[in-house]
């Protein structure tokens, strides 16, 4: 087999139909367009409209609400550290958002790093970050770690 005996398998492939070219082609004249107005024309935009009327886009009511002032966090889950730390990526007596950055876990803080309670806490793992969930808080601790927030700690009396 060579390189020029290549050619795709029979009815895998179609030629393009070149339309306004003559009677003869099938696609003459009006080019499949019909005769005369806004669809024959180019520059066509018809999507979404209704002939006037109000379009269902417009009819239909707003939903959601998106806060002005909301932060948003990078996040990490406790299985991926596991794995750096054992990878040697990470040293687990001193995990902070800076190190987690310089590993590849977290592309960019953000506006924080929030740790997430997914996979098995390493043993002995202190972390620094600015926000973790209640779960994986109790699993580094269980596990005979530490964790420490930089950032607003919610209140229990408040929820």
């Amino acid at each position: 087999m060579k390189l020029n005996d290549l050619s795709p398998a029979e009815g895998s492939t179609k030629k393009r139909m070149r339309v306004g070219r003559g009677v003869g082609s099938g696609k003459g004249k009006t080019a499949g367009r019909g005769v005369k107005g806004q669809n024959a024309r180019s520059g066509v935009a018809v999507n979404g409209f209704e002939g006037g009327q109000m379009p269902i886009y417009m009819r239909l009511p707003k939903r959601g609400f998106t806060m002005p002032g909301a932060k948003t966090y990078a996040w990490v889950n406790l299985g991926r550290i596991a794995k750096a730390i054992d990878a040697g990526a990470l040293d687990a007596s001193d995990v902070t958002e800076a190190s987690l950055v310089a590993s590849g876990l977290v592309r960019k803080t953000l506006d924080g790093v929030r740790l997430l309670a997914k996979g098995e806490a390493p043993k002995k793992l202190k972390i620094t970050v600015t926000g973790a969930s209640k779960a994986a808080v109790e699993a580094v601790e269980k596990a005979g770690g530490s964790v420490t927030l930089t950032g607003p700690v919610k209140d229990a009396a408040a929820e």
